[in-house]
């Protein structure tokens, strides 16, 4: 038989051998690297927007997007935030709402991938044109000043505002406000305030980009005609009881306004006032008062004629070191304990006048023994007495040695025995 028969008679079963092939190697590779389905989130972009025109409303920034492909694939796109994009479309659009799908493109260097879904498919879309104005700054200064105090002329910068956005917030817009309180102020104030846009009702527009978002203002404050601000100086009397010491005199308010129908008066006063005699005769503790202010004839004190004084009194800090005896705690009956050194020396600080009371009786210094066997141990003396406002600054030395021995037992003695003799 020629080859060319042979070839012709045994075609169909090369054929089929050749299938047979084709998928018995499909179904190893797809064995080796099956397709799996993923859903990622793809940020949503939008194309051709015109400068003139604005975005407004919700529009979702990300899209569900489900994939199929082989898992070495899937793995490599994960690795890339640029394997799949997904935008809509808004070139040449006119004012109003649309209706847009979502276009997805898979990068085509991941290959083979099939896109079984896109969440949402349909973007709803508001465009508005793009508006700007320019508005004055409108400012609100509420409050006045503390007695004796009035407010000078306002300034401020800039003037007016660039106020951008869709044209249907931007129209509401009736003024741009900026406020202030200047409520019991004694000194000019200078600050830095935040613009709010709001419409014909006093309710803020938000959406809107405001050129600067702030302003500073400047309002003027100062003294009228016969007041002065003058600093309150505090007089004492007397001093604190012995071992004790002075350590600080507040008072509130630090200043005071005063007022003479005669301004000449408030001029000549030296820039202070005093108080009534603060008397500390023999005082041991913090001194808290009300106290009149001296003033010259024909001047007042504009509000309460009184003001709170606060004196600090402490006791003048000394230092004491003691001899005392250590003395063992939780000991057996039956166990004796020896202390080596038996006396340490204990510096103590304080109060002068309580250190100059104390007696060895008042403070004791210990070693717990409480469960302790028979044997030598190296303790740190514990100081579990202390007067009141007395600290234990050290203990020296600062460890003892204690021998913890079996207790001697006691000789017993005998009493003589009177006899009498016939």
């Amino acid at each position: 038989m020629s080859p060319l028969r042979w070839l012709v008679s045994n075609l169909s079963t090369m054929i089929l051998a050749l299938v047979l092939a084709v998928v018995v190697w499909i179904s190893a590779v797809t064995a080796a690297n099956p397709n799996i389905e993923q859903t990622r989130s793809v940020p949503l972009d939008l194309v051709g927007l015109d400068p003139d025109m604005l975005v407004v409303g919700n529009v979702p920034t990300q899209v569900r997007v489900t994939l199929e492909a082989p898992s070495s694939v899937m793995d490599s796109m994960s690795a890339s935030e640029k394997a799949v994009q997904a935008w809509v479309d808004i070139s040449g659009l006119e004012p109003g709402n649309h209706d847009l799908e979502v276009q997805v493109q898979i990068n085509p260097s991941y290959r083979p991938v099939r896109r079984s879904s896109v969440i949402p498919e349909i973007v709803s879309i508001t465009l508005e044109p793009l508006l700007t104005r320019t508005y004055p700054v409108n400012l609100k200064v509420t409050g006045d000043p503390a007695v004796g105090y009035q407010k000078g002329r306002l300034s401020s910068e800039p003037s007016s505002v660039t106020i951008s956005g869709a044209a249907s917030l931007v129209t509401q817009i009736e003024e741009v406000n900026a406020s202030m309180d200047i409520s019991g102020a004694t000194e000019t104030i200078e600050r830095d305030l935040a613009l709010v846009a709001v419409d014909q009702n006093g309710e803020p527009v938000s959406g809107v980009t405001i050129i600067p978002l702030d302003v500073s203002v400047s309002q003027p404050i100062f003294l009228q005609g016969g007041y002065r601000n003058v600093i309150v100086r505090v007089v004492t009397t007397g001093q604190p009881a012995n071992g004790y010491k002075l350590t600080n005199i507040t008072v509130s308010p630090l200043n005071v306004v005063v007022f003479s129908s005669d301004p000449q008066l408030v001029n000549d006063l030296p820039g202070y006032v005093e108080t009534e005699p603060v008397d500390l005769t023999d005082a041991v503790d913090d001194i808290d008062t009300y106290v009149v202010i001296n003033l010259p004839e024909g001047v007042t004190m504009v509000g309460d004629q009184f003001v709170l004084v606060q004196v600090s009194i402490a006791a003048i800090e000394g230092s004491l070191t003691m001899s005392l005896p250590v003395i063992p705690i939780g000991l057996l009956p039956i166990h004796t304990a020896v202390i080596s050194p038996e006396i340490v020396d204990v510096i103590l600080s304080g109060p002068v006048p309580v250190l100059d009371t104390l007696t060895p009786d008042d403070i004791r210094v210990v070693v717990d023994v409480s469960d302790l066997e028979l044997g030598i141990y190296q303790l740190e003396p514990i100081v579990d007495i202390i007067p009141d406002r007395i600290i234990v600054e050290a203990v020296l030395p600062s460890t003892v040695e204690v021998e913890i021995i079996i207790a001697p037992t006691p000789t017993p003695t005998t009493t003589p025995v009177a006899t009498s003799q016939p």
